[in-house]
């Protein structure tokens, strides 16, 4: 087929026309479409639903393999209570929720109206409301771009972790494993279609629900879904507010002395640290002294959309002339008013970190996968 701009099938609407474009409708076709490209050498990445990528205004040198493929197969769990659910990577994620929901599966209902395709979510690991798809995902099936072999790789390989996986292209690195994603397995509770008690602190404060109170599956999607509108999370055609690739920038994740320095009002939660190594002394060389454990301070999350809020830029804030804006609703959300070139979206994005940076001292780093465009 004939190649489209990238600004009609990515979400923040930027982005030239690709050199070549090959849409994959199957497995077969995506595993070959991707054998085929990498043979060449030639630049190149996958595209899923466009939600997490900001593209440069300049044609795209090279290939991209559009991954339409879609499906669920319904499996049996290894645990009881629990079904599995093996959806193809260009499944759509909310229609993936929706059936789960309708089907009385619970443990992705919180991710409810998330742009993006099935094959994106583990690669940085998606999450909502205390719910994020690491708690669910058992394994994926995925096509490696040094030898072209697919395998099936076990979740706990993976290195999810705060929006990140050992597939994640972060901004100014390579991914720790290049690989593409062909099938996602997750494991969901049988939950019914009767109401329970919502476990996670996190989701009751977003619900408004008391501990006890119990609400079924299909209410805490529709509330999700209501809740993610208002903040102009779930696209919709009419609201230019939505024209974006969610939270541009991440949540900083800062050591604990950092953290100090912060006001007292910036909204802040501690990141669990990884556990001491066990400490093993050779009985030969024992001489009945153990030394002290080491104090070890949790490093500290912190609200990017507090620091660029309290940087004096406030939502809806645009530089003159520009077409690139802050979502009216979201401070976090970089949005496309109608028509901005990337290279506005970016001289946005630059005059964000420089003023978060200038009042707060820390630099705030890019969330989607940028492509032919730097901050």
């Amino acid at each position: 087929m004939g190649t489209l701009p990238l600004a009609q099938l990515t979400t923040l609407r930027t982005g030239g026309a690709p050199s070549r474009m090959i849409d994959a409708s199957t497995t077969d076709e995506l595993i070959a479409a991707l054998r085929d490209v990498w043979s060449t050498g030639d630049p190149w990445f996958a595209l899923g639903g466009g939600s997490n990528l900001f593209v440069g205004d300049e044609p795209f040198d090279g290939s991209v393999v559009r991954i339409l493929t879609h499906g669920i197969e319904r499996m049996p769990s290894p645990v009881p209570g629990r079904v599995r659910l093996r959806v193809q990577a260009g499944h759509d994620w909310d229609s993936l929720v929706a059936y789960a929901v309708g089907e009385g599966l619970g443990g992705i209902e919180a991710m409810s109206g998330i742009p993006g395709t099935v094959g994106a979510a583990p690669v940085q690991n998606i999450g909502a409301y205390g719910q994020e798809i690491v708690q669910t995902l058992a394994e994926v099936e995925l096509i490696d771009e040094s030898t072209g072999d697919v395998s099936t790789v076990p979740a706990a390989e993976l290195g999810l972790g705060f929006r990140t996986s050992v597939l994640k292209h972060h901004y100014g690195s390579v991914p720790a494993r290049r690989a593409v994603i062909l099938s996602v397995t997750l494991d969901l509770a049988e939950v019914g279609p009767g109401g329970r008690r919502i476990a996670g602190d996190q989701l009751r404060t977003a619900l408004r629900l008391a501990p006890d109170d119990e609400v079924t599956l299909a209410w805490v999607r529709e509330r999700i879904l209501e809740t993610r509108r208002s903040k102009g999370m779930v696209l919709d055609p009419d609201d230019p507010d939505t024209y974006s690739a969610g939270s541009f920038f991440q949540n900083a994740v800062v050591s604990a002395s950092f953290a100090r320095t912060l006001p007292d009002e910036c909204p802040r939660w501690p990141v669990a640290p990884d556990l001491d190594p066990v400490l093993v002394i050779p009985l030969a060389a024992f001489d009945g002294y153990v030394p002290p454990p080491t104090s070890v301070q949790s490093d500290v999350k912190v609200s990017a959309a507090w620091l660029i809020e309290h940087s004096g830029l406030s939502k809806g804030f645009k530089l003159p002339r520009s077409r690139a804006a802050l979502s009216t609703k979201h401070a976090l959300a970089l949005t496309n008013r109608g028509d901005a070139t990337a290279a506005e979206l970016a001289e946005l994005a630059r005059f964000i970190q420089g003023r978060v940076q200038s009042e707060f001292g820390l630099i705030l780093q890019p969330e989607p996968v940028l492509v032919n465009v730097e901050l």
